[in-house]
């Protein structure tokens, strides 16, 4: 509504008594019936119909003044529906009353320059006489205007006029109050939309939704066609925004200090291009990509409460012009309310990816891991862990590591207290481990879990290399060579002895002597009962003395010192071993003879030359 001053008031034509007491019972009808209706519309179609009738013409329009557009609008109806129309508040006679606040009455309004009849053209309508009111409130402040046309008998006159200006007077106090209240439920409808939005954002962690939603609003609130927000990479220094093409979400990624954006960004200072292709900053490779024509640009920087720009936000082509003062504050005001969220967003958007990165890790991993909270509560377990143990996450997250490890493993935990007490890890190597029921032979590391900048316990971390197959593979080899040995060939120190060297070496070659006929009194079970015992005595010889079995032939035992490991006494090896197994027979043998059996005759050669051993064939 506007404040300007109303011309001064006419005098008012008192008439007769008669026309007094009418002219009262209509103002009074006027107060009564716009005072019981709540809604403008329902008073302006009362008071249209009002004053169609007591002014008996064709048509009445009543115009209200919208101070934000400097407008007049009024309601059409149009069957069950009302649509709003408006023109310009200096536009046509209504402007000008409006404009003057002096009352108007015309007898030809086609002579009259301040008639439009572009409306009487195009409706078909013939406007032959108007009577044309402001809308003053009791304190002298213009509303509106009331526009009568087309009286049924004769013309518009004083009286006519007087009455006019009269009921709309009457009918002024309750039209602002209606025009005051819808106002103020606008703003808060305004205020109660805004509220939701920003709980809405605020309960987005997601950075993709968020952008997205933060960017449909900000299109609509500035009308116009394209609104982009870019954050700010700190760790690779490029401004990245996530835009949805084809159901997908996509990445666009810059350096921070390029284009319109990155000058608002390393700048901190806002700007308003009204032309794009004017500004030699722009970058006109995104069109030609996208096939989108860039018009105009609004970009503001997103600053938290640090005062450190964050990123920026960039409006583009504003429908109908250009952007103005207005919506750069709108624009700054908004992203203002909405940097903590963004950035709270961001934040969250980097910790999921440190976090994804590690589940990730952890899942690659060969070795098995499992953590547990301070209260000994399995959390998370990778599956490397499921696949050594055989089991589901289910049977492990959120069971107290007390009830998965067997009886005899609950020294683990307490090496696990002793590991969060003094806050460094443990290494168990080679030891037996039992969880869920199933044993494994494992090398064990147990680690505090603490938060780096709180210095708080988080729990711990259990990991487990299943070395069980080697164990069993260790134990075979041990039972043909020392375990010493064979312990070093298991870690890899003899793997180019494996492929195929020659080297000096000691060969033994033993038999049994007689062996024919052994087998022709024991027979078929007992020869392999006294192989089985022979071979058991000989061979711990051999061994003991760092020797390699490297097979049995028959009654023979083949074996060599030197291979694959090599000592500087291999020989004197040989012949110790040799030596004890002659030592080792005759004790068999009195045993054999305190039983009753026959004694056992052996032959032992030896011979130290150049040897070539390896994987052949």
């Amino acid at each position: 509504m506007s404040g300007e001053e109303a011309a001064p008031t006419k005098k008012i034509r008192k008439g007769t008594k008669d026309e007094r007491l009418k002219r009262s019972q209509i103002l009074l009808d006027v107060t009564r019936r716009c005072a019981s209706l709540a809604n403008i519309q329902d008073v302006w179609k009362e008071l249209v119909g009002m004053t169609s009738y007591e002014l008996d013409c064709d048509r009445s329009t009543l115009f209200l003044n919208d101070n934000e557009t400097n407008e007049l609008f009024s309601f059409v109806a149009q069957g069950n529906l009302t649509r709003e129309i408006r023109i310009l508040n200096d536009s046509g006679i209504a402007g000008h009353v409006f404009q003057t606040g002096q009352s108007m009455l015309s007898d030809d309004p086609y002579e009259d320059p301040l008639f439009n009849r572009e409306v009487d053209q195009r409706t078909g309508y013939t406007t032959r006489n108007i009577a044309c009111v402001p809308v003053i409130t009791m304190a002298g402040e213009k509303i509106g205007v009331m526009q009568t046309l087309n009286k049924r008998v004769g013309e518009f006159n004083e009286a006519d006029l007087d009455l006019l200006e009269q009921m709309t007077t009457q009918a002024a106090v309750v039209l602002q109050g209606l025009q005051h209240f819808e106002q103020i439920d606008k703003i808060r409808q305004k205020e109660n939309a805004f509220l939701k939005l920003m709980s809405d954002i605020n309960s987005e962690f997601e950075l993709s939704r968020m952008l997205m939603r933060v960017v449909q609003e900000i299109t609509g609130m500035l009308t116009s066609e394209r609104a982009t927000i870019f954050m700010f990479d700190q760790s690779s220094g490029t401004l990245f925004s996530r835009v949805s093409a084809g159901g997908e979400i996509n990445e666009i990624r810059f350096p921070s200090h390029l284009g319109i954006a990155g000058e608002v960004f390393t700048s901190g200072k806002s700007m308003n291009i009204p032309h794009a292709y004017a500004d030699l900053r722009f970058n006109p490779s995104f069109d030609k990509q996208t096939g989108f024509f860039t018009r105009s640009i609004l970009c503001v920087p997103i600053v938290n409460n640090d005062n450190e720009t964050i990123g920026v936000t960039q409006v583009l082509n504003k429908k109908g012009g250009v952007f103005s003062d207005e919506d750069e504050q709108r624009l700054k005001a908004f992203t203002a309310q909405i940097s903590i969220s963004l950035q709270n967003s961001k934040l969250f958007d980097d910790v999921q990816r440190i976090k994804n990165y590690n589940e990730s890790m952890l899942q690659s991993m060969s070795n098995g891991v499992l953590t547990v909270d301070p209260k000994g509560d399995v959390v998370t377990c990778n599956a490397a862990a499921l696949n050594i143990w055989g089991t589901g996450e289910g049977d492990l997250i959120g069971k107290n590591l007390r009830d998965l490890v067997g009886e005899e493993e609950q020294w683990v935990l307490e090496q696990i207290e002793q590991v969060k007490k003094e806050n460094h890890p443990q290494l168990i190597t080679d030891t037996a481990f039992t969880l869920l029921g199933t044993s494994k032979t494992v090398n064990l590391t147990l680690m505090p879990l603490v938060a780096a900048e709180e210095d708080k316990e988080l729990g711990s971390m259990i990991m487990f290399e299943d070395i069980s197959s080697e164990k069993r593979m260790k134990s075979t080899m041990s039972r043909y060579m020392d375990p010493v040995i064979a312990a070093q060939m298991m870690d890899g120190d003899a793997h180019e002895v494996l492929g195929g060297v020659s080297a000096e070496a000691t060969v033994m070659f033993t038999d049994v002597r007689g062996f024919t006929t052994i087998t022709e009194e024991y027979g078929a079970q007992g020869t392999v009962s006294f192989l089985n015992d022979y071979f058991s005595l000989m061979v711990d010889c051999i061994t003991k003395e760092g020797g390699m079995l490297d097979k049995f032939i028959g009654d023979a035992i083949m074996a060599c010192f030197g291979l694959p490991i090599p000592h500087e006494d291999d020989p004197d090896r040989a012949m110790r071993a040799s030596i004890g197994m002659i030592q080792t027979l005759w004790g068999w043998n009195q045993a054999r003879l305190d039983k009753g059996l026959k004694t056992v005759d052996m032959g032992i050669g030896l011979n130290t030359d150049m040897v070539v051993s390896g994987n052949i064939g």
